[in-house]
């Protein structure tokens, strides 16, 4: 579709705009930014979901590569406060919070994106290993009466022990958390053989913008399209980024500008397709404990698109000095408050 910059007598535009309808084209006038054949304004969302990526002035982009349907797998575990670290979290809270306000975040992120599972199916998973009842009862309570479907999976990590070196790759023994962690991972990447398109994994100590779903969905189909690739999406922007001088592609999403990188956690979007591809080197974190940990998901990307947008749509509640921790020129703090339960 073409972008016609018009300047036009009253009774013309009316037949002009017709005849733009008719043909598909969009039309904008300059004086006030107003787009008359769709109705809208510059600043809203000119991008229609399955069909089109629009950004002004850079044109549209015919969506070939439709989402059909989001399933997000959270892997929770309210009773570990850090996995390989004894350091206090930013904000300094029970992780308890942190799982509420990450489940939260997302369900505040789905009901800002809810006109866009009209035609994408969605379902939400909760993996849980070892939460208080208390917690899991809260969880499931938050869970109930949303307008997705959703489930709630108990982990047993005896059903993935047996197929867990007990060394690491630095010849150590694997922790009993680690092993869960890996159980959990397992359990995810099972979940979501089911699926039927894209799966998001995320761990429960990531605060999310209000419009994060909505930009990974779009951003998904709208690069997809253009890359003729299926891609993983990492939600936030680590500050490690920042401190290693790395060439990087730079990609217009759909509100934010997306940059390939190399490393992430285990938090990200990607497409069954993609799971199905790679599935031995998933897998292989749940057998063995490599150093880092990600270095199969890190060599997936030496080979595939991974990108992380610019500026962040999720923080990493870790501890403040981290690479992989606070995003950088976002106010996470308001984030934060947010995603507080009422």
């Amino acid at each position: 579709m073409k972008i016609k910059k018009e300047n036009k007598t009253p009774w013309f535009k009316k037949i002009f705009i017709k005849i733009c309808r008719l043909l598909g084209y969009e039309i904008i006038d300059q004086s006030n930014f107003y787009l008359p054949v769709s109705n809208q304004n510059i600043n809203e969302d000119l991008s229609k979901i399955g069909k089109r990526s629009l950004t002004i002035p850079m044109g549209e982009i015919k969506i070939t590569r439709q989402v059909k349907s989001l399933t997000i797998i959270l892997r929770t575990c309210a009773s570990v406060n850090m996995l390989t670290q004894s350091k206090k979290r930013i904000f300094d809270q029970e992780k308890s919070e942190y799982t509420f306000r990450s489940l939260n975040s997302i369900i505040n992120s789905l009901n800002f994106a809810k006109e866009l599972f009209d035609n994408v199916n969605l379902e939400l998973i909760i993996v849980d290993h070892n939460s208080e009842k208390s917690v899991v009862d809260k969880i499931k309570l938050i869970i109930s009466n949303q307008f997705f479907k959703s489930r709630f999976i108990s982990l047993n990590v005896d059903d993935f022990k047996k197929d867990i070196n007990s060394k690491n790759e630095k010849n150590e023994k694997v922790t009993f958390n680690q092993m869960s962690n890996m159980s959990n991972i397992h359990q995810s990447l099972i979940l979501a053989k089911e699926s039927d398109d894209l799966i998001y994994f995320v761990e429960d100590d990531y605060i999310h913008s209000i419009h994060a779903i909505k930009e990974m969905i779009f951003t998904y189909e709208k690069l997809s399209s253009m890359l003729k690739t299926e891609l993983i999406l990492c939600p936030s922007d680590y500050p490690y980024l920042y401190s290693e001088i790395e060439n990087a592609k730079i990609f217009l999403g759909n509100k934010s500008h997306w940059r390939s990188i190399k490393e992430t956690l285990c938090t990200f979007l990607t497409s069954k397709q993609m799971v199905m591809k790679y599935w031995d080197e998933l897998t292989s974190m749940c057998k063995f404990e490599h150093y880092p940990f990600e270095k199969p998901l890190h060599n997936i990307y030496e080979k595939e698109y991974c990108l992380s947008p610019i500026p962040s749509i999720a923080i990493h509640c870790t501890n403040i000095n981290s690479i992989f921790g606070l995003s950088p020129n976002v106010d996470w703090k308001k984030t934060w408050e947010e995603s507080e339960l009422k």
